[in-house]
């Protein structure tokens, strides 16, 4: 049993061992200013983070993602058409495309979808 136990002090040894020299060895000592400073989509992080942005891409990324998500709920109607009744899938898929047309509808009166303004 003390075999055992000094064979594995002395595995887990060598491995602490090998895993400090090789972050000694890894660590770059050139330090530059673009390379430590964070990516911000184009924006000189250095400045001021209370620059005016836009708010219309928030609105269109929004918008992008509810329509993504209703093709995912859409798609499956296709595949269950056999398994139901007409009626019930016919209402279904009526309704739900329904709601998204008004949510459409909604987004368009309200001026959402220009980008000339």
């Amino acid at each position: 049993m003390l075999i055992i136990n000094s064979i594995i002090l002395l595995t887990f040894s060598i491995t602490a061992l090998i895993m400090i020299f090789s972050s000694i060895l890894s660590k770059k000592t050139i330090i530059d200013r673009e390379k430590m400073s964070p990516f911000e989509c184009g924006f000189d992080p250095k400045t001021s983070a209370r620059l005016p942005f836009s708010l219309r891409f928030f609105l269109i990324a929004v918008v992008f993602l509810i329509f993504d998500v209703e093709i995912t709920l859409i798609l499956p109607l296709a595949h269950i058409s056999p398994l139901t009744d007409i009626f019930s899938w016919w209402f279904t898929g009526l309704f739900f495309l329904l709601i998204l047309l008004l949510g459409l509808y909604y987004e368009w009166y309200k001026g959402a979808l220009e980008w000339s303004n």
